[in-house]
Protein backbone atom coordinates (compact mmCIF):
# COMPACT_ATOMS: atom_id res chain seq x y z
CA UNK A 1 0.00 0.00 0.00
CA UNK A 2 1.21 3.49 -0.85
CA UNK A 3 1.95 6.05 1.83
CA UNK A 4 -1.04 8.06 2.91
CA UNK A 5 -1.11 11.74 1.99
CA UNK A 6 -1.31 14.01 5.02
CA UNK A 7 -4.17 16.22 3.88
CA UNK A 8 -3.62 18.80 6.62
CA UNK A 9 -0.05 19.42 5.45
CA UNK A 10 -1.15 19.28 1.81
CA UNK A 11 -3.72 22.04 2.25
CA UNK A 12 -1.38 24.03 4.48
CA UNK A 13 0.93 24.21 1.48
CA UNK A 14 -1.94 25.59 -0.64
CA UNK A 15 -2.77 28.12 2.08
CA UNK A 16 0.87 29.20 2.29
CA UNK A 17 1.08 29.76 -1.47
CA UNK A 18 -2.32 30.95 -2.63
CA UNK A 19 -2.00 34.57 -1.43
CA UNK A 20 1.57 35.76 -0.82
CA UNK A 21 2.04 39.37 0.36
CA UNK A 22 3.11 40.60 -3.08
CA UNK A 23 0.25 38.97 -5.05
CA UNK A 24 -2.40 41.68 -5.24
CA UNK A 25 0.01 44.38 -6.44
CA UNK A 26 1.53 42.02 -9.03
CA UNK A 27 -1.89 40.92 -10.30
CA UNK A 28 -2.95 44.55 -10.66
CA UNK A 29 0.27 45.40 -12.50
CA UNK A 30 -0.17 42.46 -14.89
CA UNK A 31 -3.82 43.34 -15.47
CA UNK A 32 -2.76 46.86 -16.49
CA UNK A 33 -0.05 45.51 -18.80
CA UNK A 34 -2.56 43.16 -20.46
CA UNK A 35 -5.06 45.98 -20.94
CA UNK A 36 -2.31 48.10 -22.50
CA UNK A 37 -1.58 45.26 -24.95
CA UNK A 38 -5.30 45.07 -25.77
CA UNK A 39 -5.62 48.82 -26.27
CA UNK A 40 -2.58 48.90 -28.57
CA UNK A 41 -4.05 46.12 -30.76
CA UNK A 42 -1.66 43.42 -29.56
CA UNK A 43 -2.37 39.91 -28.42
CA UNK A 44 -1.35 37.66 -25.55
CA UNK A 45 0.57 34.49 -26.36
CA UNK A 46 0.21 31.73 -23.74
CA UNK A 47 2.46 28.66 -23.69
CA UNK A 48 3.66 25.83 -21.50
CA UNK A 49 4.28 22.08 -21.53
CA UNK A 50 2.00 19.29 -20.34
CA UNK A 51 -0.50 20.49 -17.74
CA UNK A 52 0.93 24.01 -18.13
CA UNK A 53 -0.04 23.81 -21.83
CA UNK A 54 -3.58 22.93 -20.77
CA UNK A 55 -3.61 25.92 -18.41
CA UNK A 56 -2.28 28.09 -21.26
CA UNK A 57 -5.05 26.88 -23.59
CA UNK A 58 -7.71 27.53 -20.94
CA UNK A 59 -6.26 30.99 -20.31
CA UNK A 60 -6.14 31.90 -24.02
CA UNK A 61 -9.75 30.84 -24.45
CA UNK A 62 -11.07 32.73 -21.44
CA UNK A 63 -9.00 35.86 -21.98
CA UNK A 64 -10.37 36.00 -25.53
CA UNK A 65 -13.97 34.98 -24.91
CA UNK A 66 -14.65 36.37 -21.44
CA UNK A 67 -12.24 39.30 -21.04
CA UNK A 68 -12.14 40.42 -24.69
CA UNK A 69 -8.33 40.24 -24.93
CA UNK A 70 -7.10 38.48 -28.09
CA UNK A 71 -5.05 35.51 -26.96
CA UNK A 72 -3.47 32.50 -28.65
CA UNK A 73 -1.49 29.35 -27.95
CA UNK A 74 0.67 27.21 -30.21
CA UNK A 75 -0.56 23.88 -28.88
CA UNK A 76 -1.96 22.56 -32.16
CA UNK A 77 -0.63 19.01 -32.73
CA UNK A 78 0.21 19.71 -36.38
CA UNK A 79 2.17 22.84 -35.58
CA UNK A 80 4.04 21.23 -32.71
CA UNK A 81 5.01 18.08 -34.61
CA UNK A 82 6.10 19.99 -37.71
CA UNK A 83 8.11 22.53 -35.73
CA UNK A 84 9.71 19.88 -33.48
CA UNK A 85 10.64 17.91 -36.59
CA UNK A 86 12.13 20.92 -38.37
CA UNK A 87 13.60 22.95 -35.48
CA UNK A 88 14.04 20.47 -32.60
CA UNK A 89 12.27 20.06 -29.29
CA UNK A 90 14.20 22.82 -27.57
CA UNK A 91 13.45 25.41 -30.27
CA UNK A 92 10.01 24.66 -31.70
CA UNK A 93 8.30 27.18 -29.42
CA UNK A 94 10.84 29.95 -30.00
CA UNK A 95 10.41 29.44 -33.77
CA UNK A 96 6.62 29.61 -33.43
CA UNK A 97 6.96 32.79 -31.38
CA UNK A 98 9.35 34.22 -33.96
CA UNK A 99 6.85 33.53 -36.75
CA UNK A 100 3.67 34.62 -34.97
CA UNK A 101 4.58 37.28 -32.41
CA UNK A 102 4.22 40.93 -33.31
CA UNK A 103 5.61 44.05 -31.73
CA UNK A 104 3.20 45.07 -28.98
CA UNK A 105 2.27 41.49 -28.06
CA UNK A 106 2.90 39.93 -24.66
CA UNK A 107 3.84 36.33 -23.92
CA UNK A 108 2.84 34.53 -20.75
CA UNK A 109 4.82 31.35 -20.17
CA UNK A 110 3.79 28.75 -17.60
CA UNK A 111 6.28 26.21 -16.25
CA UNK A 112 6.45 24.56 -12.84
CA UNK A 113 10.23 24.16 -13.00
CA UNK A 114 10.94 27.32 -14.99
CA UNK A 115 13.71 25.30 -16.64
CA UNK A 116 12.02 23.75 -19.69
CA UNK A 117 14.43 24.52 -22.54
CA UNK A 118 11.72 25.14 -25.16
CA UNK A 119 9.93 27.67 -22.95
CA UNK A 120 13.12 29.38 -21.73
CA UNK A 121 14.41 29.65 -25.32
CA UNK A 122 11.10 31.16 -26.45
CA UNK A 123 11.17 33.74 -23.65
CA UNK A 124 14.73 34.71 -24.58
CA UNK A 125 13.80 34.89 -28.28
CA UNK A 126 10.87 37.19 -27.66
CA UNK A 127 12.89 39.44 -25.39
CA UNK A 128 15.30 40.10 -28.26
CA UNK A 129 12.29 41.13 -30.39
CA UNK A 130 10.92 43.54 -27.79
CA UNK A 131 7.96 41.35 -26.79
CA UNK A 132 7.37 41.56 -23.06
CA UNK A 133 7.31 38.18 -21.31
CA UNK A 134 5.70 37.18 -18.03
CA UNK A 135 6.21 33.84 -16.32
CA UNK A 136 4.33 31.66 -13.88
CA UNK A 137 6.79 29.27 -12.25
CA UNK A 138 7.42 27.20 -9.14
CA UNK A 139 10.17 25.14 -7.54
CA UNK A 140 13.40 27.18 -7.42
CA UNK A 141 12.90 30.94 -7.21
CA UNK A 142 15.92 31.76 -9.39
CA UNK A 143 14.80 29.62 -12.34
CA UNK A 144 15.82 30.59 -15.88
CA UNK A 145 12.32 31.38 -17.11
CA UNK A 146 11.65 33.69 -14.18
CA UNK A 147 14.97 35.42 -14.80
CA UNK A 148 14.10 35.95 -18.50
CA UNK A 149 10.68 37.49 -17.76
CA UNK A 150 9.83 41.04 -16.74
CA UNK A 151 7.47 39.62 -14.09
CA UNK A 152 7.60 36.19 -12.47
CA UNK A 153 4.67 34.84 -10.49
CA UNK A 154 6.50 32.24 -8.42
CA UNK A 155 4.87 29.56 -6.28
CA UNK A 156 7.12 28.43 -3.42
CA UNK A 157 6.47 24.71 -3.81
CA UNK A 158 7.97 21.63 -5.45
CA UNK A 159 4.58 19.89 -5.70
CA UNK A 160 3.49 19.98 -9.34
CA UNK A 161 -0.26 19.83 -8.66
CA UNK A 162 -0.11 22.60 -6.09
CA UNK A 163 1.97 24.88 -8.33
CA UNK A 164 -0.25 24.23 -11.37
CA UNK A 165 -3.47 24.83 -9.45
CA UNK A 166 -2.16 28.05 -7.94
CA UNK A 167 -1.08 29.21 -11.41
CA UNK A 168 -4.60 28.52 -12.71
CA UNK A 169 -6.17 30.48 -9.87
CA UNK A 170 -3.87 33.47 -10.34
CA UNK A 171 -4.33 33.56 -14.12
CA UNK A 172 -8.11 33.26 -14.01
CA UNK A 173 -8.20 35.93 -11.28
CA UNK A 174 -6.82 38.40 -13.83
CA UNK A 175 -9.71 37.59 -16.18
CA UNK A 176 -12.19 38.35 -13.40
CA UNK A 177 -10.30 41.54 -12.53
CA UNK A 178 -10.64 42.72 -16.15
CA UNK A 179 -14.35 41.88 -16.16
CA UNK A 180 -14.76 43.46 -12.72
CA UNK A 181 -16.63 40.64 -11.02
CA UNK A 182 -16.39 36.91 -10.39
CA UNK A 183 -19.89 35.90 -11.45
CA UNK A 184 -21.05 36.57 -15.01
CA UNK A 185 -22.62 34.90 -18.00
CA UNK A 186 -20.19 33.05 -20.25
CA UNK A 187 -22.53 32.87 -23.23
Amino acid sequence: MKDSLDLSKYYEEYNKNIKPDWLFDQLEELKCKILNVKESGGKIIFAGNGASAAIASHAALDFTKQAGVRSVTFHDAGLITAFVNDFGGDFWLSKACDMYADSGDMAIFISVSGESPNVVNAANELTTHGVETVSFTGKSKGNRLGEAAVMNFWVDSHAYNIVECVHMIWITTIIDMIIGKSEYSVS
